[in-house]
C-alpha cells in the first residue's frame, strides 16, 4: 500500500476519534475507578484495559513509522500489524515465561509483552525496522519479532514452518518433571503459535494440528495454543467465509475457541482459552477474527484485486477505534485520555526514528555470519571437549559384565551394533538427550540400530513419533528450545526432502536470526545412502546429499566403520551440546551389518569399541595406506570399503593408493585433504553420489585446485539417475572396477607428465 493510503487512514482513524469525542461529551457515561473491572471480563480492569489501548496504539504507530522510514530509503520492512491489534489480549494475558512463537503480525501481542517486561517495544521494534547491529531481536538481520528475556524466538516471514516446532515445544513442557531434564520455564507454561487464516491451510501447519492431537490422543501433555488471527485474505486470496472455523472447530482432541466482540468479551474468550490449555495441558485452536489494513505489505495495492466496499468495511472495523469506543461507552477513558495516548505515542516514535535509523548496521561478512557456529575446516573446535565421563556402575548394569570396549576379536562387532552401544552411552551420560522417530522404541529401529534403548531408559527419553519427518524435527527444534539435546531419526534419506525446510529454513536459521540468542542444537541420524542388496529401489538407497551441504551452518557427517561411527556420534552430540550445532548424521544402510572387505568370512569391517573418552570432530580424517603415494582415494561412506577393495586390486598391479576417509562432508576437512593431496602424484575421487550437484567431487577438485595443487585431479560418481530396483541399480552405482581404471588412468598420466607433484 502507498504511503499516501497510509495518510488516509490515519486521517480518518483521527476524524474517527473526533467524533466519538463528541458523542461523549454529549453524554459522558459515569467514570469507572482504575481497579473497576469492565462489563464482560471480571479480570479487566479500567488499568489495563487502557494499558491495551496503548499497547494497540503503539503497534499501529509503528506500522505507520515503518512506511516511512521505508519511504525515506532507511527502513527495511512494511509487512504491518495493522486490524490484528486485538492480539494485544493474548499478549497481556500470556506470563512472559510462556513460549510464543509469532506471525509477522502479531505486533500488539509483542507490546503487550514488552509492557510485561518493562522492555521499550517502541525503540527496538524501530531497531529492527532499520536493520541496525543493536536490534535486540537479531542483530540486525531481520525484522523479526523476538525477545531474549521473553521467550519469543524469533521467525522469520513464516508460512506455518513454525508451527511444528511450536508443538515440539509444548511436548517438552507436557513431558516434564517426573525425574525428566528440568526445563528453564516453569512446568505449567504453556507455548503460543501464531498465524494466519490463509496460513492455516499449509502442510506444515495440518501437520502441526495433526501432531498435536495425536500425541494428545496418546495421553501426552500438549499445552499448546494455536492463535489463527483471521483477516479473512491471504494476500490477494480470499478465505472463504467460516473457512477456519468450519475446517478447524470441531476436530477430535482439538479444543476451539472463538475471540470476537468488545475488548472485554475478546479478553474474557482469550482468558478461557488460555486457562483451558494450562489446566487440561491439551491443544487449544483460538480463533481470533480481524481485519486486514493498508494491504498485505508497503509495496501492496489491494485495490488492484480487493473490492473498495471490502476496503471500506475493514476500515469501519478498525480494532483502535472499536477499542476506543468501548473504552469510552463503559467510562473506563476519557476522550481527552485516549488521544493523549495516541498524540503522545505517535510524537515518541517520530521523534526516535531518525535517531534510530542512524545507528550503525551489519558491513562486513564476518558480522553477518558470527552467530553462525564457526564451520572449521581444520578442526579446531576450541570450546569442544571430551564427553563427560560415563559412571561405570551404571554402565555396568546397562551393558552387563562384559562392557562393549573389553570385547576381543571374535566378538567384534558391525557398525549398527556399536552404533547402538554408543547412543546407550550417550543417552547414560547426556541425562538430555532424547531419542525419537518413526519406529526407533519399541521395534528398535528398522536396522536395529535403537534396539533396547527404550528398556533400558524409559518412554519419556525414548519414543515412538507419528509417520512424519515434518513432526519428527519440529518435534527436535521444541525440546531443544527448552533445553533437551535431541537424536531424532529419519528412517531414509529421501524422506527427509519432506521435511527440509525444518532443517533448511527452521532449526539452522534459529541462531542466525535471533543473534545467537535461541539455538536449537540436534543430532539428526539419518539412515541412507545405496548399496543395500536385496531391498531397495530409490527411496531405500537414496544418494543425494546436495541439499544437505547448502544448508549454513550444518555439519554433515558419514561414518564408513563402527568405531568411527561411535567416535563421530559422540563428536556430534558434543558439538551439539557445546556450540548449539545441528548435526546430520547419515549412516550408510548398506554398512550397517557388513563383516567382511575383501573376502568373505574375513571380519575385515568389524571394529572393536572405542574407550567412552574417545571422540572425532570435523577436521578429523581416516587415512588407510598412509605409506602409499601413487594416488590418492578420496571418499568417505560405502566409497571407503570400495576403495580399500580397489586398492589392493591397484597394488596387484603395481599402484600402491592411499585412502583419504573424509569422514566430515560439511565442512569439508580441506586442511587434510590437501597435506595428503601434497603426499601422493595423482587424486581420484570416489563419490558415491550423484554426478551432478549430488555429491562432493566438484567440491574436492575445487578445493584442490584453489590450494594449488598440480598433479591429476580425476573424479567417479554415480550417473545422474534414481537408483532403481534390483540388479539394475549396478549400472548407475560407482563400482570397484570404475575406480581402479580411473586410478589407473590418473597414474598413467602422471607418468608419462612433467613436472611431477609438488
Amino acid at each position: 500500500m502507498t504511503s499516501d493510503r497510509v495518510a488516509v487512514v490515519e486521517a480518518a482513524l483521527d476524524r474517527a476519534l473526533a467524533d466519538v469525542d463528541a458523542a461523549a461529551h454529549a453524554s459522558p457515561p459515569a467514570a469507572l475507578a482504575p481497579d473497576d473491572a469492565l462489563p464482560s471480563a471480571p479480570s479487566l480492569t479500567v488499568g489495563r484495559a487502557v494499558a491495551l489501548f496503548e499497547d494497540m496504539v503503539r503497534s499501529r504507530v509503528l506500522d505507520v513509522v515503518a512506511r516511512e522510514l521505508k519511504a525515506d530509503g532507511v527502513g527495511y520492512y512494511t509487512i504491518s500489524s495493522a486490524g490484528h491489534e486485538a492480539n494485544a489480549v493474548v499478549g497481556a494475558l500470556l506470563r512472559p515465561t510462556d513460549p510464543c512463537l509469532l506471525h509477522y503480525r502479531s505486533g500488539g501481542l509483542v507490546m503487550a509483552r514488552a509492557r510485561q517486561l518493562g522492555t521499550d517495544g517502541i525503540e527496538d521494534t524501530l531497531a529492527s525496522l532499520c536493520a541496525n547491529r543493536d536490534d535486540p531481536a537479531s542483530g540486525g538481520r531481520h525484522k523479526v519479532w523476538g525477545s531474549a528475556t521473553g521467550w519469543i524466538p524469533p521467525q522469520t516471514s513464516t508460512i506455518a514452518s513454525h508451527l511444528p516446532k511450536a508443538v515440539g515445544a509444548a511436548l517438552a513442557i507436557g513431558r516434564a518433571g517426573r525425574g525428566t531434564h528440568p526445563l528453564p520455564i516453569p512446568d505449567d507454561s504453556v507455548v503460543l503459535a501464531s498465524f494466519g487464516d490463509a496460513s492455516a491451510n499449509h502442510a506444515s501447519a495440518l501437520t502441526a494440528f495433526n501432531s498435536a492431537r495425536w500425541a494428545r490422543r496418546r495421553g501426552n501433555g500438549v499445552p499448546i495454543v494455536f492463535l489463527c488471527e483471521d483477516n479473512g485474505i491471504g494476500i490477494s486470496v480470499p478465505t472463504p467465509a467460516r473457512w477456519v472455523e468450519t475446517t478447524f472447530g470441531r476436530l477430535p482432541g482439538l479444543r476451539y475457541h472463538r475471540a470476537e466482540g468488545e475488548l472485554d468479551e475478546v479478553w474474557a474468550s482469550v482468558e478461557a482459552a488460555l486457562d483451558d490449555c494450562r489446566d487440561q495441558r491439551a491443544p487449544v485452536f483460538l480463533h481470533l477474527p480481524t481485519v486486514r489494513l493498508w494491504g498485505h505489505a508497503g509495496s501492496d495495492v489491494e485495490s488492484a484485486y480487493r473490492p473498495l466496499d471490502d476496503i471500506r468495511a475493514a476500515e469501519a472495523d478498525d480494532p483502535l477505534l472499536r477499542t476506543a469506543r468501548r473504552l469510552l461507552a463503559t467510562g473506563a477513558a476519557t476522550p481527552r485520555q485516549l488521544r493523549g495516548i495516541v498524540e503522545a505515542t505517535r510524537a515518541r516514535a517520530r521523534a526516535r526514528a531518525p535517531e534510530v535509523a542512524a545507528r550503525p548496521r551489519l558491513t562486513r561478512a564476518a558480522e553477518v555470519v558470527a552467530p553462525l557456529p564457526p564451520l572449521d575446516p581444520r578442526g579446531e573446535h576450541r570450546d569442544v571437549t571430551a564427553p563427560p565421563p560415563v559412571d561405570a556402575r551404571a554402565r555396568r548394569e546397562l551393558f552387563g559384565d562384559a562392557l562393549p570396549e573389553q570385547a576381543v576379536a571374535p566378538t567384534r562387532r558391525t557398525m549398527g551394533a556399536l552404533l547402538n552401544a554408543a547412543l546407550k552411552d550417550e543417552l547414560l551420560r547426556r541425562p538430555n538427550t532424547l531419542v525419537f522417530g518413526e519406529d526407533v522404541a519399541r521395534k528398535g529401529g528398522v536396522y536395529h540400530v535403537t534396539a533396547g534403548l527404550l528398556d533400558a531408559f524409559g518412554p519419556r527419553r525414548v519414543f515412538d513419533t507419528l509417520l512424519d519427518e515434518t513432526t519428527v524435527l519440529g518435534v527436535a527444534q521444541g525440546t531443544a528450545l527448552l533445553g533437551h539435546l535431541p537424536v531424532p531419526e529419519i528412517q531414509y534419506l529421501a524422506y527427509l526432502h519432506n521435511a527440509l525446510d525444518q532443517l533448511r529454513g527452521e532449526a539452522c536459521s534459529t541462531s542466525f536470526f535471533s543473534n545467537g540468542a535461541y539455538r536449537t542444537p540436534m543430532v539428526v541420524r539419518i539412515a541412507g545412502l545405496a548399496y543395500q542388496k536385496g531391498f531397495g529401489g530409490h527411496f531405500h538407497n537414496d544418494h543425494a546429499i546436495g541439499a544437505l551441504r547448502e544448508i549454513p551452518g550444518l555439519v554433515l557427517a558419514v561414518p564408513s566403520r563402527g568405531d568411527d561411527a561411535a567416535r563421530m556420534l559422540r563428536g556430534c552430540l558434543a558439538l551439539a551440546e557445546h556450540e548449539g550445532r545441528v548435526v546430520a548424521f547419515l549412516e550408510p544402510i548398506a554398512l550397517y551389518h557388513e563383516r567382511d572387505l575383501h573376502t568373505p568370512g574375513d571380519g575385515g569391517w568389524l571394529s572393536d569399541y572405542p574407550d567412552p573418552s574417545e571422540l572425532l570432530l570435523p577436521g578429523e580424517v581416516g587415512v588407510h595406506r598412509p605409506e602409499a603415494d601413487d594416488v590418492l582415494l578420496v571418499t568417505y561412506g560405502n566409497g571407503v570399503r570400495m576403495s580399500l577393495r580397489a586398492a589392493e586390486a591397484l597394488r596387484g598391479r603395481g599402484i600402491e593408493a592411499r585412502v583419504l576417509d573424509l569422514r566430515w562432508l560439511n565442512p569439508l576437512p580441506t586442511a587434510a585433504l590437501e597435506a595428503h593431496a601434497a603426499a601422493c602424484r595423482a587424486v581420484l575421487v570416489v563419490d558415491e553420489c550423484r554426478r551432478t550437484g549430488g555429491g562432493i567431487a566438484d567440491a574436492v577438485i575445487a578445493a584442490l585446485a584453489r590450494s594449488g595443487a598440480r598433479q591429476p585431479l580425476d573424479s567417479v560418481s554415480a550417473e545422474d539417475s534414481y537408483v532403481p530396483l534390483g540388479p539394475a541399480a549396478d549400472t548407475v552405482l560407482v563400482d570397484e572396477a570404475q575406480v581402479v581404471a580411473a586410478a589407473e588412468a590418473l597414474v598413467a598420466h602422471d607418468r608419462s607428465a612433467a613436472p611431477p607433484h609438488r
